[in-house]
């Protein structure tokens, strides 16, 4: 068989999907293609939202224990894991079967399969139910994401040895788990394995957690992190892992380490993504691939073939699903003859642990290591209201500021829901607002947000809730 189309979308992630959706909503005919059965991809079906599923019970589990130290007991909690794989189950199909409709009354037409490229203009699709089509396009647009990156030595043929996608399929509760990698997916990942019962170590080559995070938030995480854990090893590496009959043997290298031989029932290596650029015929296309394994495109996300544009995880850093949706939608205006382009000032970031950890904009490190002055204004939670209501008082506001303009350039928060008031921060920073602007704002009381409002008004050394010098 053979199709025609406007517009051809390779990859039904939060890119493709949000780029489909534009497209058909502007009035191209739409095909899109995905492995799944419905609209998804990596987020929905293995990533975000099930690991957000997972994190939303160990956060009950987390709070429940430690009601009791404010008179409310109830109990050891029983954990049936067969029950929490269904509920994680239960979110991904809702919200995928929803896509798939949302597809249909759009009339995109959604072809599951694989497609490989025969030229510039067409694809050859591999259906799921084992029949060949061809598509020809007059646009196409990239969106195949990325996958879990693997270990050189590490990446044995075990079943005890998993990536995030295995481990998010919870299929049990290991007693000793090891997470290779302190990065935000090991973190989180983690953090549900521990609250759930497992006793988890974590190990990180580096000398830090989350490596590249500004390290006054992570200093915060870092604490909970610790006690939550049954161990932390910073500077650290897995030279080795040999499956025994009972488990996994692991051999560390490190500074700190007393013990360098240990035995594990389960490993998570959770080093990092890498972009899907080969498998789909790629080659046969006028479309460059980096050094790193990135596409190559330009700020209106063309590639150096004409016919086709590429967004998401496969164009570079940051790997982030909000990124993947927006460079969509750019993709999709440019190609309906709009002068649109990819620059936005802050791509926003999350880390949902607990605290959650979230920036947007320029970090206090960045700033650092490429030598652009700031001022910096920090709110710490224990001044906080709401913070004090919640028991949890381990959280931080900081504002990062252009000297003389006083413009907000970025803004850091660790602690509860700090995941959803990174929005303020990043629409400040897109408005180009100042601290003043801030500062002026009339936040609600009580409420977290307010430590947006108090670190401005930090900068001017006038906070209600903690004093500080005015500055000179």
């Amino acid at each position: 068989m053979s199709i025609k189309t406007d517009l051809l979308v390779i990859g039904g992630g939060p890119g493709g999907y949000a780029a489909a959706f534009l497209a058909a909503d502007l009035g191209m005919q739409v095909t899109l293609v995905d492995m799944e059965k419905h609209p998804g991809g990596v987020c929905l079906w293995r990533g975000c939202i099930p690991s957000k599923a997972l994190l939303h019970i160990a956060k009950l589990v987390k709070e429940a224990e430690e009601a009791e130290k404010i008179g409310v007991k109830f109990g050891k909690p029983e954990i049936d894991v067969n029950k929490i794989r269904e509920f994680k189950n239960g979110v991904v199909g809702k919200l995928t079967s929803g896509l798939g409709q949302l597809a249909k009354q759009r009339k995109v037409n959604f072809i599951q399969g694989k497609a490989t490229f025969v030229n510039s203009t067409s694809v050859s699709v591999a259906k799921s139910d084992g029949s060949t089509e061809t598509v020809e396009y007059n646009k196409a647009i990239l969106a195949t994401g990325s996958v879990p990156s693997k270990v050189t030595g590490l990446s044995i043929d075990s079943g005890r040895v998993m990536d995030s996608t295995g481990a998010l399929e919870m299929n049990d509760l290991p007693e000793k788990l090891l997470v290779v990698g302190g990065g935000y997916i090991g973190l989180e990942l983690g953090s549900v394995y521990a609250a759930l019962g497992s006793k988890v170590t974590v190990v990180e080559m580096t000398s830090g957690l989350l490596p590249g995070a500004d390290r006054d938030l992570v200093a915060v995480l870092s604490k909970r992190v610790t006690s939550l854990m049954s161990a932390v090893y910073l500077d650290t590496k897995v030279v080795e892992l040999k499956e025994i009959k009972e488990g996994i043997k692991v051999k560390f290298e490190g500074p700190k380490v007393t013990d360098p031989e240990q035995v594990f029932d389960k490993v998570l290596i959770s080093v990092g993504r890498r972009p899907v650029t080969t498998g789909f015929g790629i080659e046969n296309t006028k479309v460059k691939v980096n050094e790193r394994g990135f596409v190559v495109v330009d700020k209106q996300m063309k590639t150096d073939d004409p016919a086709i544009f590429a967004i998401g995880d496969i164009v570079g850093n940051p790997m982030l699903a909000h990124k993947a949706s927006a460079e969509g939608k750019v993709a999709v205006e440019v190609i309906h003859g709009k002068k649109s382009f990819f620059e936005p000032a802050q791509i926003p970031a999350v880390v949902f642990t607990d605290p959650e950890l979230a920036w947007a904009g320029i970090t206090e490190l960045e700033a650092k290591e490429k030598g652009i002055e700031v001022q910096i204004a920090k709110f710490p939670w224990g001044a906080s209201g709401r913070a004090t209501t919640l028991d949890r008082n381990d959280g931080l506001t900081k504002l990062i500021i252009e000297p003389g303009t006083e413009r907000i350039l970025g803004v850091g928060m660790v602690g509860v829901g700090a995941g959803d008031m990174i929005a303020e921060g990043a629409l400040a920073i897109e408005m180009a607002a100042n601290v003043k602007d801030l500062s002026l704002t009339i936040h609600p009381h009580p409420t977290l947000s307010e430590t947006i409002m108090a670190a401005a008004e930090v900068f001017y050394g006038h906070a209600t809730d903690m004093y500080r010098p005015k500055r000179k």
